[in-house]
Parts: C-alpha cells; sequence; structure tokens
C-alpha cells in the first residue's frame, strides 16, 4: 500500500513472474497491474489485478480500507489482467456497486457468468458520480484499446484513472524513465488507434489534469506528466521522433546483412547521426517496430525467399501496416539468386497505408554484393542523406 495522495492509496502488484505480455511481447522487467482505492465519505476502488495476485490485492485492499467497506468498483477496462479479481471482490463485498460502460457489462457476463455486476451502475460521456467532497467523471475511450474502456477524473485531486493509456512495460520498482518503455507499450498495445487518442486528447484538454493514475506503469506528474502527453500526441499523429534511419533486414547467408550494414556505413558517412540496424529474425519485434515509428526512414532489406518476403520480413512488415504505419519514407533492398521478387512484394504490402514514400533508388542483389548492387547502395544513401 502506497499513498497517492492524502486520499488516494495504491493497492496494485508487481508481476515479475510474466515472461510475454499478451502472450507476444518480452517484459523482462515484468509488469504492473495498478489499482487505487480512493476515499471519501464513500470509497471507490479502480479495477482488479490478474488472477495470480487477487488474494495479494483483496489482503493490501483489506489493509488500505482500514475497516471501512467500499461504496464502488470503478472498472475502466475489462482485459483480464484487470478483471480477474472482479467476481472475488463482489462476493467479499456484495453490497459494493460495479460502476462502468454498457459494453464492460456486456463483457463482463461473458468473462465471468450470469449475474456478476448485477445492479451495477452504467455510465456514459460526461456523467458524475459523487463520493462526498469529490465527484468523479467519467470519460468513454472506446478502442483505447478496447471497445469498453472509460477513463475517470477525479475533481478534487485533479487525477486521471487513465486505464490502459499513458502505460507502460515494466514493474514499478524497475529503475528507468517512462519513455524508455512506454513507446514499445504504445506502439505494441494502443499504436493502431491513433485516431481514438487524439480523440482523448481532445477531452483530457479541457480540464487540469495534475497526474495520471494508469493500468501499468507508474504515477505521472510534474514534468513527466508533459512529457507523455506530448509523446501521446506526436505518437498518435503519428509523427517521428527523430530525423533518422532505421534499417531492418532478414538474411540468410550473410550477403543481405552486409548490405543492410554497408548501407548504414554509407549514411554515416554521409553525416546521418541517427541510424539502428535491426536483423528482424533475431530481435525483440516490439522493438523494431517502436523504432520504426520513432524513425523518419525506414530501410528493409529482404532476401527472396520461396518467391516472396523472407518470413521474420513480412511478418514485420505486417505488424507496421496492422498498426496504421504512416507518414515515413521507405527504402527496399531486395536479394535473390535467380529471380529477386522481394522488393516488389515489400512494395505491395504498404499499397493501402497513408502517406508511404517509396525511395527511388532500389537497391537489387544477385546472390552476393558487386560493384553494380554496391553503387546502388551508395545511391540509396546519397538520397537518405539528401532529404
Amino acid at each position: 500500500m502506497k499513498k497517492i495522495t492524502e486520499d488516494i492509496l495504491y493497492v496494485g502488484v508487481d508481476d515479475r513472474r510474466i515472461d510475454l505480455f499478451e502472450g507476444l511481447f518480452p517484459v523482462p522487467n515484468g509488469i504492473a497491474y495498478n489499482s487505487y482505492v480512493i476515499l471519501d465519505e464513500k470509497i471507490a476502488v479502480t479495477d482488479a489485478v490478474e488472477a495470480k495476485f487477487v488474494d495479494q490485492w483483496l489482503e493490501d485492499l483489506d489493509a488500505a480500507l482500514g475497516g471501512r467497506t467500499p461504496d464502488y468498483l470503478l472498472v475502466h477496462h475489462m482485459e483480464p489482467d484487470h478483471s480477474a479479481g472482479i467476481a472475488r471482490f463482489l462476493k467479499k463485498y456484495p453490497d459494493a456497486k460495479v460502476v462502468s460502460t454498457a459494453k464492460t457489462f456486456a463483457m463482463m457476463q461473458n468473462f465471468f457468468g450470469a449475474g456478476t455486476g448485477e445492479g451495477g451502475i452504467t455510465v456514459g460521456e460526461g456523467q458524475t458520480l459523487s463520493l462526498g467532497s469529490r465527484e468523479l467523471k467519467f470519460f468513454m475511450a472506446p478502442m483505447v484499446h478496447w471497445p469498453e474502456v472509460m477513463m475517470t477524473y477525479d475533481t478534487k485531486t485533479k487525477t486521471l484513472f487513465s486505464a490502459d493509456a499513458f502505460g507502460r512495460f515494466g514493474a514499478l520498482d524497475t529503475d528507468e524513465p517512462w519513455e524508455e518503455q512506454a513507446g514499445r507499450y504504445y506502439f505494441s498495445i494502443v499504436g493502431k488507434y491513433g485516431m481514438q487518442v487524439q480523440g482523448v486528447l481532445k477531452k483530457l484538454a479541457a480540464v487540469q489534469v495534475n497526474r495520471i493514475c494508469a493500468l501499468h506503469g507508474p504515477v505521472l506528474e510534474g514534468e513527466d506528466l508533459k512529457s507523455a502527453l506530448v509523446y501521446y500526441d506526436k505518437w498518435s499523429r503519428y509523427e517521428a521522433d527523430t530525423d533518422g534511419v532505421l534499417i531492418c533486414y532478414g538474411s540468410v547467408y550473410g550477403n543481405t546483412e552486409k548490405a543492410a550494414k554497408m548501407l548504414a556505413g554509407f549514411l554515416k558517412d554521409r553525416g546521418v547521426k541517427h541510424i539502428e540496424v535491426f536483423d528482424l529474425a533475431r530481435c525483440d519485434e516490439s522493438e523494431a517496430v517502436e523504432e520504426a515509428f520513432r524513425y523518419s526512414t525506414l530501410v528493409l532489406a529482404s532476401v527472396t525467399y520461396n518467391g516472396e518476403i523472407f518470413p521474420p520480413v513480412r511478418e514485420y512488415i505486417d505488424c507496421l501496416v496492422e498498426r496504421n504505419y504512416q507518414n515515413r519514407r521507405v527504402g527496399i533492398i531486395e536479394n535473390g539468386s535467380w529471380a529477386p521478387v522481394a522488393g516488389r512484394a515489400m512494395v505491395a504490402k504498404f499499397e493501402k497505408s497513408k502517406n508511404i514514400t517509396v525511395l527511388e533508388n532500389r537497391v537489387k542483389i544477385t546472390s552476393a554484393l558487386n560493384l553494380d548492387s554496391i553503387s546502388q547502395l551508395s545511391a540509396l544513401a546519397d538520397e537518405i542523406a539528401g532529404k
């Protein structure tokens, strides 16, 4: 239990056992499942925790309540890492009312069966709930990143309970700046829904926010809060953080890898300061996805494999397109011993993406680098550096 303000207490947990978040994204420093208690004439608890930690959560909650009984459970998001304790909470506190959206109550029945949350309070955009000295105001945030999501604004302390938005990977005892894992978290979890994030940011602009309490990651206040709002605005507009080049490659026998690294050297010689190179067969894909959104230019290098794109490169492009990758320049390097076609296939993947500029100088390698393909790499470097 930890005090956030005099009357807001933290009762969440750190999960150091987890290896993959949502079964996909590596979390070597774990993850936090956040829950809060708002103490007033009436008491509201925000969200539950993942199933393995419900016992601990209920014990900490009991200590925070100090013998009192909660009146409300605010459910901001029904994903199981936040909702697994709802049924046991209601069994322990049968007089408490669940407060959430209509879609949440429908999902609750699907997850936990008939009767769960029965008699709860359904709220909509702008509605309020009085706890005594404060009112809670509710903002709907559909598809940030599930359709039932809502956020709660505490008018007394100017605290926003933001559901999954503004979260980050990493347990709370991990000593690292918010943005180091927040970007990978955003582009992995929320990145597809930039338009919906922009809608939420417009709502928040109408109120004073002193702190943000997300369902994952630390409480954001002061400069950290200001920085997070700037990042979310930029990220949800699909604007690059860094004027630089990300080179991502897939190589079988090392020749495509040589080309990718040679291009990096050419770019460095031409004064490009920010360059990163990823081997898509070996890297954490979520890191490579994050960096693609951070950099202004992406170069994809793929060997032709079974008449198609090398599978790790193909999967990577699919991840980008699925997350609405846009407003970027993309360079192409293809390799093939008898029929290099990966380049054409890579370009086709972006046909439905918005504002993708494919660079004019495409590089074609036939098996291994030679004077001609090295000259093409040099021309691609000139085009990238020149713009």
